[in-house]
Order: C-alpha cells, then structure tokens, then sequence
C-alpha cells in the first residue's frame, strides 16, 4: 500500500495517550515502543510482504531481516519473534517449509527466539514476522530525535526496487544477483549497536516509501528540514543501468506523487538519480542522525562491523521551507 493511501486511512485512528507509551502513531516511526519499567522498554512490531525472489529460503531471509529491521531502527535488541504466514494450499508445501527456515535462520542469526505464528490460506504467498524487542528507555532512538547540525548516515546501497524489477525480467547478471541477496538479507544489527554506542540522535530504516519517503518522515517528526548530497548516495552496481532503461517499480511514482510537494530538487539532478531517490527499498539500510562530534567515531565504527557499502550522506538543518532538499 502506498503512503498516500496508508495516510488516508491512519488519520482516521484515535490518538492514543498513555504516559507508559513512548513511542506510538503519531510520528510514523519504524515500532512502537512501551515503557515497563525505569530500565526497560519493550519494542514491537510486525512487517510481511509478497516473495521478492523465485527462491523460498531467500524469499525468507529477507523478509525476517525485513521485519527485524524495525527494531534495530529503534536502537534495540529483537529477542522473540512470531511467523506472519499466507500461503495457498494447491502448492508443495515444500515451499513454505524453505520459507519458514529461512525466517527461522535469520531471527536465530539476529539471537532471537522464533516461537510461532499464524497461518491463513491465501491465494499468493505472504511471509513476514511480529517482533518483539527491548531497549533502555532513554536510549530509544525514533526518527523524531534529528537536530540541526545532525549529520546523516546511510547503511546500506539504494535500488533494491529497481534491481528486483531487473531481476523479475531476467536481466541481472549472476554477481548482481549475489549482491542484491546479500543486502537484502542483511541485518541491520551491526549498524544499530554502532549508533547506539555514540548515542545517535535520531534513526528509521529505509524500505518502502524509499530513501525520500521515509528521510521525509523523519524531518517531519522531528520538525526539521535535511539536506541531501545525492553524489554521495551509495547506489547498487546495476541500479543506474536498468533505471536508465525504464524499469523503475510502481511504488516509485506512488512514493513521489505523495511527497514530491515537500521535496526541493536540484536543477541538475538526473531523472534517474531522482527515480533512485523514491525507490521503494527492501530490507534497506539505517538513515542515521548524529551529532557532528560523533560522527567520526560512528563512520569507524560502520566501516569496523559493515559488509555493505555506507555513507555519510548529508545533514540535518533547522527547519525551511522543503522537508527534504536534494543537492
């Protein structure tokens, strides 16, 4: 579902107010996040999709690490997980039995506890997680938390979207194929344990709405404006190539139709860095605000624990007349 539609729909839904609840609606932040104690709050969550690859045990993989995502965002630590299954009876069950390991594979990677589910027929397979995780109260990081001065990192390469459209019409070679696996089955735990060490300010991961769509959610929750040098963007190997060739997922236009009003765009930006920009993400990277101080230390950290290619990507200014405003 896009995020214009999603908006229509959420704004509909009581406010909720509760002094336990630290994070809940009203900043379209990655979980919610519930106080049970002075030194502990419980983190959850819940994410599944449709297969992004032929492969069951992949389609898996991704989707845990996907649905694990969340809870990195918000600088904690997953420790239970439940499957979220949908799937037609009239195909081997085979299938779902690679799914569900490779669901079951990652949560234990990521040191959580996988301990059930529920499952529904359906006429196309969906597979996701509800997470559960934990975090100290005053180390929860939201994508409210971004400051002026802030600078921005991203932890993973952008153009999932575009690669996977690639891939659906047999057009990635065998080593984009491996690189597109890798960073969609990749935790985000190395990069949520480097921002929480240099206390990092504000944090959502990138999936869906894309790069802009959620940078726009969290200067918008955090009553600020970022600024973006797109020619430090880390781009996958492929994604250029194939944007330039038009296969650009329909999630990109629904992603910029909603947010393209907040948006300043640089006169000399491509059409197909623009494109790559609203890219609707699976399983993607961190965007990360931390203080200018820190920087240096969470680029050593990144650069210390990360396979995937990462970036200081821009800065956090106070607040002008664009959300977002891409250089």
């Amino acid at each position: 579902m896009g995020p214009e539609t999603l908006a229509q729909v959420l704004c509909h839904l009581p406010k909720i107010k509760n002094e336990k609840l630290i994070v809940g609606l009203d900043t379209s932040d990655d979980a919610a996040v519930y106080r049970l104690n002075e030194e502990t709050a419980i983190i959850q969550t819940l994410d599944f999709f449709t297969p992004v690859v032929d492969d069951p045990y992949m389609y898996g993989q991704i989707a845990a690490a996907n649905s694990l995502s969340d809870v990195y965002a918000m600088g904690g630590e997953p420790i239970m997980a439940m499957n979220i299954v949908c799937f037609p009876t009239c195909l081997p069950l085979d299938i779902l039995t690679q799914i569900l390991k490779g669901g079951a594979d990652k949560v234990a990677e990521a040191g959580a506890l996988l301990v059930g589910g529920h499952s529904v027929d359906d006429n196309e397979p969906k597979y996701g997680l509800s997470v559960t995780g934990l975090v100290h109260p005053l180390k929860v990081v939201s994508n409210a938390g971004a400051r002026p001065g802030d600078i921005l990192f991203l932890t993973k390469p952008l153009g999932t979207g575009i690669l996977n459209t690639a891939l659906k019409a047999e057009m990635l070679t065998d080593k984009q194929i491996s690189t597109l696996m890798q960073s969609m089955a990749a935790l985000n735990n190395h990069a949520a344990k480097a921002m929480q060490r240099v206390g990092a300010n504000g944090c959502t991961d990138i999936t869906g709405f894309g790069f802009i769509g959620h940078a726009y959610e969290m200067a918008k929750a955090s009553a600020v404006s970022l600024i973006i040098e797109s020619e430090k963007i880390p781009i996958m190997e492929g994604a250029v190539q194939y944007a330039e060739m038009g296969l650009i997922p329909a999630g990109t236009y629904a992603n910029k139709k909603y947010i393209e009003e907040k948006v300043h765009m640089s006169q000399n930006l491509s059409q197909v860095m623009e494109d790559i920009l609203y890219d609707p993400q699976t399983s993607g990277g961190l965007l990360i605000a931390v203080d200018k101080e820190n920087a240096s230390a969470l680029a050593d950290l990144l650069k210390d624990s990360l396979d995937l290619p990462f970036a200081i990507v821009g800065e956090v200014v106070t607040k002008k007349q664009w959300d977002i405003i891409i250089r």
